[in-house]
């Protein structure tokens, strides 16, 4: 083709024209969006209650408890009623009053004198009544060996209870010496190991108080 021919055929090709064709392309598409758009919106709402249609609903089904289990049966036991006792009642046949039949008197006298009345006999006393003196049988003393070293001395005096035999049987403390150890010493010197003459009321012996000083002297020792 020569250089005249190709010129002709660039003339032929005109720009107005492409521009005629898009517009009318561009158009048609538009038109059939459209059309589409307008075909699918009355389905827009159906499409939306079908899919909330497939939601999973979940529902909460509240059963009622169980009732409680009746209570266990209560046996009713009749009352028995109580049965009198009775107890057998010896009644003892009344006994008549013995008769005391006096005997006859020989003589009778004018002048009844009344009888003395009967003697009663009043035991001896077994105690002396106050303090008595006693005489000696045995009266060991020792010095204690504390009031010893501590230079103690006095006289404590007693108040012994001598029974028949010449025994104490109770010392009582009435006149202390000032020091406890001199009295606790002579109380149980006293006590366990003196002895005396009892007592003697209508020729026999009885219990006595009697006053016993107890001498603590260091010029004796």
């Amino acid at each position: 083709m020569s250089s005249a021919g190709l010129a002709v055929v660039r003339r032929a090709h005109h720009p107005d024209l492409d521009m005629k064709r898009v517009a009318a392309l561009s158009a048609a598409i538009t038109l059939n969006l459209a059309a589409l758009v307008f075909a699918l919106r009355p389905l827009a709402p159906q499409f939306a209650e079908v899919v909330q249609a497939t939601k999973t609903t979940t529902m909460q089904i509240f059963r009622d408890p169980p009732p409680p289990p009746p209570p266990p049966p209560i046996d009713v036991v009749p009352l028995q009623k109580s049965v009198p006792i009775t107890v057998p009642v010896h009644v003892l046949p009344k006994m008549s009053p013995p008769v005391i039949t006096a005997p006859p008197s020989t003589e009778v006298s004018d002048n009844p004198q009344p009888s003395p009345p009967p003697q009663t006999e009043i035991p001896p006393p077994s105690m002396a009544q106050g303090v008595v003196s006693l005489a000696y049988r045995s009266s060991p003393l020792h010095f204690p060996i504390q009031a010893l070293r501590m230079h103690m001395q006095g006289t404590v005096l007693l108040r012994v209870l001598v029974d028949e035999s010449g025994k104490p049987i109770d010392v009582v403390v009435e006149h202390s010496s000032g020091y406890s150890v001199l009295d606790r010493s002579a109380r149980e010197q006293v006590l366990s190991s003196w002895r005396f003459q009892p007592a003697v009321m209508d020729g026999r012996a009885v219990k006595a108080w009697a006053r016993v000083p107890v001498d603590f002297v260091v010029q004796d020792l």
